[in-house]
Formats: structure tokens, sequence, C-alpha cells
């Protein structure tokens, strides 16, 4: 996020930049606070720098995972059957 607003740079409306990018609005406003695009808040709304945008989807980058770990199935039951057992045991 820039702090001054240079009107001469072509800008993009974070919708705009979401369906050119394929990337969520969501994704695209954390990248602007954290300073990883260029852009300027005007009210509620960001705007993104486009040769910012351009830049940032010509860098390559890994792909991370998608959404929260799970935790495996067999781990959890284990444990549990694990717990029981032990209960009976020393009854």
């Amino acid at each position: 996020m820039t702090q001054t607003i240079d009107i001469n740079r072509p800008y993009i409306s974070t919708p705009e930049a979401a369906e050119r990018s394929g990337l969520s609005k969501a994704y695209l406003t954390l990248l602007l606070r954290k300073g990883v695009l260029e852009g300027f808040q005007l009210s509620r709304d960001w705007l993104i720098y486009t040769d910012s945008l351009e830049q940032f989807l010509a860098t390559p980058r890994k792909s991370g995972p998608k959404g929260p770990r799970k935790k495996s199935r067999q781990s959890h039951s284990d444990h549990s059957s694990t717990d029981t057992s032990d209960n009976h045991h020393n009854q």
C-alpha cells in the first residue's frame, strides 16, 4: 500500500483485479495491506495499480495448502480407543 496516490499510474478496483487474476478480493486486499501489492484505499474501496498486479502475477509462487489441514481420522481414533482401553484395565 502506498501513502500517496499517483493519478498518472493506471489502477483498477479489487473486483476487477480479482476477475483478471483469478485471486479472491480478500486475498488481494491482504496483499495490499501487507505492502506486497501497490495501491490505495478510497473510503472502503481498494484500488490496485495495474503494473503492480502484473508484476506480482508474473512472479513465480509456490502453491500452498488449500485451506486448513484436517486431522487424520486414524490418529484421532487411535487416541480414543487407547484411552478407553486403559480405563477398562485400571478398574
